[in-house]
């Protein structure tokens, strides 16, 4: 039964959120899947979008029934007895009070666009996105198998991390050419959040989930390109032995009378590093508004783990998710 309302709950969420056909990205989601991807279990009737039904479905529901349900079912664990929060477009979020949003959830979530088109449909010139948000509704890390005979893939995990892991108010300017392809241009904004997920084996993995600097090109179905990852912990950071990247000590105050503090083992330990990684993210316009500007569609990023500043080597984390922006 529960899985009946899980299935039902996505056909309603697809609603809002509609893929092209050549989408594949959120395909690959079940929904048999999207629970235990985050390593969660399906509860019996708390797991609904709470859409609104006039919203108009401009593809196959399938599609992207399963990317929604994602967020739905995290939400769903225990942090909101109720229920999920209702998926609201931009203008019903800024016609909200703030005790409307406290404790809803609703802050975590990206506004959906309740009416528009499959295709993205804007002249050539040069445009500004605001109000970016990117929701993440799957966490996996490449690692071992912890099952044997398992061999080494992306992992689904558990979300160790409190619902602060969306990143909005993002803009930068966009560049629309006369072949239709697009080039984007991150700029500011909250484009940076710390999230840790555990693997099955129970190791958790930190990492900075972010886009800053980001420039992605390509068409409206798929354009993407590389970003900067900073270091997870600041160049300031201290560790027990008060070591750091630009306070502190270089080396463990014991180490370097016997000499040990040069030797090649402990050199990735003693020498902190910060220096920023580099990550890549792809994007999909899935509907567009043309009357309003926004846009929305799904995303899939690939990025490094926190390397306990040079100490480790980072692991690979895919994240998933849903997008919604304005373009002006």
């Amino acid at each position: 039964m529960a899985a009946t309302s899980l299935a039902s709950a996505g056909c309603k969420a697809a609603a809002s959120l509609a893929a092209p056909a050549k989408l594949d990205l959120a395909v690959r989601h079940s929904t048999s899947q999207v629970a235990p991807a985050f390593g969660l279990r399906p509860a019996a009737a708390r797991v609904s979008c709470s859409l609104e039904d006039s919203v108009k479905s401009f593809v196959d529901a399938g599609k992207t029934a399963a990317i929604v349900l994602a967020s739905s079912a995290l939400l769903a664990n225990g942090a909101f007895a109720e229920g999920v929060p209702k998926r609201l477009t931009f203008d019903d979020i800024n016609a909200q009070t703030y005790l409307d949003v406290k404790g809803s959830g609703t802050a975590n979530q990206c506004p959906i666009v309740a009416s528009g088109d499959s295709k993205f449909n804007v002249k050539p010139g040069t445009y500004k996105i605001q109000k970016l948000c990117l929701e993440p509704t799957s966490f996996t890390v490449k690692a071992e198998s912890p099952f044997k005979g398992g061999s080494e893939g992306f992992q689904n995990t558990k979300l160790m991390t409190r619902l602060t892991y969306t990143l909005d108010e993002i803009e930068g300017n966009l560049t629309v050419n006369s072949n239709g392809s697009l080039k984007f241009e991150e700029k500011d904004g909250i484009d940076y959040a710390a999230v840790t997920v555990q693997l099955p084996g129970g190791e958790r993995v930190p990492f900075l989930f972010t886009v800053k600097e980001l420039v992605a090109e390509g068409t409206p179905e798929k354009f993407g390109g590389k970003f900067l990852v900073p270091s997870y912990r600041g160049s300031s950071f201290l560790d027990p032995k008060g070591r750091g990247g630009s306070t502190g000590y270089d080396n463990a105050v014991a180490l370097p009378a016997g000499g040990a503090g040069d030797e090649e083992e402990l050199a990735k330990e003693n020498q902190k590093n910060t220096a920023a990684l580099e990550g890549n993210i792809t994007f999909n316009i899935a509907v567009a508004n043309n009357e309003t500007g926004e846009i929305a569609g799904v995303f899939e990023s690939l990025q490094p783990s926190d390397t306990d500043l040079g100490s480790k080597a980072p692991k690979e984390v895919k994240i998933e998710g849903i997008f919604y922006a304005q373009v002006e």
